[in-house]
């Protein structure tokens, strides 16, 4: 049996291959025939260029559905994808092809669409085992440099498989896709749920308010980030008759705030489904489709799936198992051996806890812990306090060097208010160690491409805050 994953996508693509694969922002739309025959004739390009069976493609280009056919064509000849973001300067860029060494680079997916347009597609898909190394995934490099996280053909698989029947995808579904697919979220989970099930996909280039408002009366699905969410709640066009054929929202790659949970559940009559992934193992839990979604819980384990909390603490590092979890590090052995445990666990750097009922709450990663006067702190706690406040738009609480605690906590909000008055209130719900020393009122936090708030820019920025002698 072929384990390679396109083998089973390209089984499960409508008999019909006039189907409609991707609908389009210009009213166009691309065919799962057409989707499958422009894969072809880019898998036998990349031949032709020789690409060989497990040679590396880093790929750095706009969204467009040649990108799409292109990552599909990779998977088709065996080759390795390893997805860039666009918005990665010439000396990242340049490290990421120094490490992974590439047979090809690409920066415009519509060109080499382009040239392999008078090719006939390649008949055969490459016969993978399982194991076979399918993507490159560089983490964000918080902690050093970035690390190529390898994920296989039976790890992608595993997992589209489990999110398919986790969400119920079905061949009536259409999937508003506004995210980027140079991500986990994007290229791998949004996809995969609707190849599987041969389901179309309203493709925009972008999230662009005016365009998903367009396109949500056509979509049964909304996968996207909480910045998304955070945005059409802004929006008052943003209306439960907006969202009325749609079954199901999902938000991931950063933490959902309560507010806009709630906020959102006001506005539609429909609770966000928040889940829980990362790139070394794609998605992890999922708050359940069918029963209570919990502000605040990215929910149960997905199948196949084991969770446990290091050394047993009712807090602490999530350690995880399973199919979809990464062999390792690409060329990185060392940083391989420091990612497991001893029994072979994969260590998240998350700090959660599970409830009685299986339930995983996160508090946030293991490198944003603050560590004041040898007391934990975890930041999400005093963020959700923050974050009810009035004025308070989002907050991101860090640790910053203090002469005498070592360490002490700092906010720094997105909103208006006055930092004494939001120093009181915390004080009223939170013990004086875990209470903002200072807070910082700025228009928007630093976000990466997903959404998450960029901790380490905080903390370089305001690294001497609290550096002064005490009692000055």
């Amino acid at each position: 049996m072929n384990a390679n994953l396109y083998a089973l996508l390209e089984s499960r693509f409508p008999a019909d291959g006039t189907a409609p694969c991707l609908l389009l922002a210009d009213g166009g739309a691309i065919s799962y025939g057409e989707l499958e025959a422009g894969t072809g004739r880019l898998a036998a390009l990349l031949r032709a260029k020789g690409v060989q069976p497990g040679e590396r493609v880093a790929v750095q280009t706009r969204k467009s559905p040649a990108a799409l056919m292109l990552y599909l064509a990779c998977l088709k000849a065996g080759a390795v994808i390893l997805p860039l973001n666009t918005a990665y300067t010439a000396a990242e860029l340049s490290y990421f092809v120094g490490d992974a060494e590439p047979k090809l680079v690409v920066h415009d997916a519509e060109a080499l669409a382009a040239e392999a347009a008078s090719l006939p597609p390649l008949a055969e898909i490459h016969q993978a085992e399982p194991g076979d190394l399918a993507a490159l995934v560089y983490t964000s490099g918080t902690t050093g440099r970035a690390k190529g996280a390898m994920l296989s053909h039976a790890n992608l698989a595993a997992n589209a498989l489990a999110l398919v029947d986790a969400w119920g995808f079905t061949g009536e579904d259409v999937l508003l896709h506004a995210l980027p697919i140079f991500h986990v979220h994007g290229l791998f989970v949004a996809v995969h749920c609707a190849l599987l099930v041969g389901a179309p996909m309203l493709w925009l280039e972008r999230f662009d308010e005016d365009a998903v408002l367009a396109a949500l009366p056509r979509a049964t699905v909304m996968m996207g980030v909480p910045t998304y969410y955070g945005r059409l709640l802004a929006d008052p066009r943003f209306t439960g008759e907006v969202a009325r054929y749609m079954r199901l929202f999902i938000s991931g790659s950063a933490p959902l705030l309560e507010t806009a949970f709630a906020a959102f559940e006001a506005r539609t009559g429909m609770r966000i489904l928040e889940r829980y992934g990362m790139s070394e193992a794609q998605m992890i839990t999922t708050n359940p489709l069918h029963g209570e979604r919990l502000a605040g819980s990215v929910g149960f384990p997905l199948p196949g799936v084991r969770l446990r909390i290091a050394g047993g603490r009712e807090t602490g590092v999530v350690e995880i198992t399973g199919p979809s979890v990464t062999a390792g590090y690409w060329r990185n052995p060392e940083k391989t051996r420091d990612a497991f445990t001893p029994d072979g666990w994969f260590i998240t750097g998350d700090i959660g806890r599970i409830d009685s009922g299986g339930r995983l709450w996160l508090s946030g990663r293991a490198n944003d812990l603050v560590i004041s006067g040898g007391l934990n702190v975890y930041p999400k706690e005093i963020e959700l306090v923050l974050d009810e406040l009035p004025g308070v738009i989002e907050s991101a609480v860090i640790g910053l060097p203090h002469p005498d605690f070592g360490e002490a906590v700092a906010a720094v909000i997105a909103g208006q208010g006055e930092e004494a008055a939001v120093i009181e209130a915390a004080r009223e719900r939170l013990a004086a160690f875990k209470t903002p020393k200072r807070v910082i009122f700025v228009d928007d936090l630093p976000k990466n491409a997903m959404g998450k708030v960029e901790k380490a820019a905080l903390r370089r920025r305001y690294a001497n805050l609290l550096n002064r002698p005490s009692g000055m």
